[in-house]
């Protein structure tokens, strides 16, 4: 016989990225009284392990993070449908691009009502101005105001730009969206440290290693600022992507003594201690980036452009500098601004540190995130 606890189901496109920015609200919602599960990709076995090790039920969909081809997405939505009408979720969040879009779509076939649409950033759709994703983008209109349709549904952004744009198109009604800045951050574990003073200063760039991040135009700010600064690259490749940065070029630029690549790391607290500036020139469609909210919370000053998601953690002149995309003269201008003013790079730290805490930690995201659940379900908030 089934619990009584209502049945939760998270569906994300990969496991590490359920990891990363979901585990901590999944665990929250299980200790609230809910039965939760996950759902992503057959991808990356020691992710899945690590879910599996935190007692979540796991199921496995079939669905391709970067992939384009009709057939292959016909049997994503195909997977996800027959997975509702399996576990009967009482609630469905989906996370990401894919999962809202088709996911959306297979819990309206199969008759689920409750669902939490996640737009954490538009990605590629935004980064990319080919022909190709434009057209895409005219294509999926239709099938995403099917997707976010409905009133028993809610749609969450993490910055108000990107709410805008879906409501001025008419993709979801603006009475149905909210925004909730970002996935968190645990300000105990991302504190503040005192800058090391005694070498050149280091920027950091920290994240996926893909090139609508603006890992190129880092790697050219560390060419021009040869001597001035050390340049550090800590992330991984994501080789499924047509924006990957492959591992040799990272280890090109090393050879040729412009940035030190630490690859992934699992220790961000001690990266981000070890900096004295973190540096993200993204042109992706960001929702609020990860990294700048840690940044910030660290005390650490950030250089990033002036695009929907960086803007929402990084104020101009208050916490850091914001420049436009892909302008690498205002880049190096900046980051050699503050590689010369320590004590502007001391106030925008803590500056940084006092944002992070009125407005993206961990607990105010779950919070918000867990009200918006028994909203829906008619629950007594927790």
């Amino acid at each position: 016989m089934r619990d009584k606890s209502p049945r939760l189901l998270y569906v994300v496109n990969i496991p590490r990225f359920f990891l990363s920015h979901r585990l901590p609200l999944a665990l929250a919602a299980r200790e609230a009284g809910y039965d939760v599960h996950v759902a992503t990709a057959d991808s990356d076995r020691a992710s899945i392990e690590r879910i599996s090790e935190e007692r979540l039920p796991f199921h496995p969909i079939k669905l391709s993070q970067h992939g384009t081809n009709p057939l292959l997405e016909l049997r994503t939505l195909r997977s996800l449908y027959s997975l509702y009408r399996e576990l009967k979720p009482d609630l469905l969040h989906h996370v990401s691009i894919k999962p809202v879009l088709y996911g959306g779509i297979a819990a309206r076939l199969s008759g689920q009502r409750n669902v939490v649409q996640a737009i954490s950033g538009l990605g590629q759709m935004r980064a990319n101005d080919s022909a190709k994703a434009r057209l895409l983008q005219a294509l999926i209109g239709l099938p995403f105001k099917l997707a976010l349709g409905g009133e028993s549904r809610r749609v969450i952004f993490q910055n108000p730009d990107d709410l805008r744009r879906f409501v001025e198109r008419g993709l979801v009604a603006r009475r149905r969206t909210l925004v909730i800045r970002g996935s968190g951050v645990d300000e105990k574990r991302f504190c503040p440290s005192a800058e090391d003073l005694a070498r050149p200063p280091v920027i950091l760039f920290a994240g996926r290693l893909l090139w609508s991040k603006g890992v190129g135009d880092f790697v050219e700010a560390a060419r021009r600022l040869r001597g001035k600064a050390r340049f550090r690259v800590a992330g991984y490749e994501e080789s499924t992507s047509p924006q990957n940065v492959p591992a040799s070029q990272l280890r090109a630029w090393q050879a040729d003594g412009l940035i030190e690549w630490l690859g992934k790391r699992d220790d961000m607290p001690a990266v981000y201690a070890g900096s004295n500036i973190v540096c993200l020139p993204s042109s992706y469609g960001e929702g609020v980036p990860k990294v700048l909210i840690e940044a910030a919370a660290c005390g650490r000053a950030c250089v990033t452009t002036d695009s929907p998601g960086c803007r929402e953690i990084v104020r101009h002149g208050l916490n850091g500098l914001l420049v436009p995309p892909h302008d690498i003269d205002a880049l190096v201008a900046a980051l050699e601004s503050l590689v010369e003013d320590h004590a502007q790079r001391k106030e925008m730290g803590a500056a940084g540190r006092q944002i992070a805490l009125d407005a993206f930690t961990l607990r105010q995201v779950v919070g918000e995130t867990l009200a918006l659940y028994a909203a829906l379900l008619g629950r007594d908030p927790q």
